[in-house]
């Protein structure tokens, strides 16, 4: 039996207690409706009718969803660069093509290996790709490019005589300089490049290039003053300024003009 104190919490919280029928109450009902009701339980378990209209204040507060935290991006897994593909130039082609060693090959929209002369003995190596040359897949087809074209020819040189690429192969967003990263995951394949071709002279055009070809931080106004080797090898290096440079600065092309026909008598 429960005590008085049992069904006034029960009552409190809004279930309602049953008890046994009287015999009379009993056979006055169906047959199926004639099992017995408990109001007391043996061993102290309780059996309780559903609960009465609870008021809203009496519900219990709805459970507070946790807090999902910030949902950062999975990293994107990407593929070691396999060396052993770049003995050739159809596996240096394979794997710039399908790189993606550095976030530049996520905002790209395409590759630029380079195009030329496989066996030229003039090498030229710009900063990275623009806004044309993403869009052609070539480096130095924008105006850039037809004014080193122009540069080319006052020294007697065809653009298909020569070898163009780039330190990076991807464009940066922007025409941003490419990061330290960027250039050194790059760097594999322009080392397998130099290596196929084995020019006989490297044109470096503009800062980002004489930096990461010559390993220097000097401004490209004392690196072009200067006779430079290709660090680990015995190429000479000329430095000279980026044609986008010279677009802005029309006066540098003198000193531009000075770095050519240097050049050539270095061809020779």
């Amino acid at each position: 039996m429960l005590t008085t104190r049992q069904q006034h919490c029960l009552q409190g919280i809004g279930l309602r207690l049953w008890r046994n029928r009287s015999a009379s109450e009993t056979q006055s009902l169906s047959p199926s409706a004639s099992e017995p009701v408990f109001d007391e339980v043996v061993d102290s378990r309780i059996a309780v009718a559903p609960p009465a209209a609870v008021h809203e204040y009496d519900r219990a507060p709805a459970p507070i969803p946790a807090a999902v935290p910030n949902e950062t991006p999975a990293p994107i897994a990407r593929r070691e660069i396999d060396i052993s593909t770049l003995d050739n130039w159809d596996g240096i082609n394979t794997a710039i093509l399908q790189c993606d060693a550095c976030e530049l090959s996520q905002n790209c929209t395409q590759k630029v290996p380079g195009v030329g002369n496989r066996e030229a003995s003039l090498m030229i190596i710009g900063e990275g790709p623009g806004h044309d040359e993403d869009l052609r897949g070539e480096p130095f087809v924008g105006r850039s490019g037809q004014l080193l074209d122009r540069m080319l020819q006052a020294i007697g040189i065809a653009r298909e005589e020569v070898f163009i690429t780039n330190i990076v192969k991807c464009r940066p967003p922007n025409n941003r300089d490419p990061k330290v990263d960027e250039a050194k995951q790059c760097r594999v394949y322009l080392d397998a490049q130099i290596k196929q071709i084995a020019p006989k002279v490297i044109l470096s055009v503009g800062r980002v290039s004489a930096h990461n070809l010559l390993g220097s931080n000097l401004p490209v106004g004392k690196l072009i003053q200067q006779m430079h080797q290709l660090p680990g090898t015995d190429i000479p290096v000329k430095v000279t300024y980026h044609p986008a440079y010279l677009l802005r600065s029309p006066a540098a092309k003198a000193i531009a003009w000075q770095d050519m026909k240097l050049l050539h008598r270095m061809l020779q």
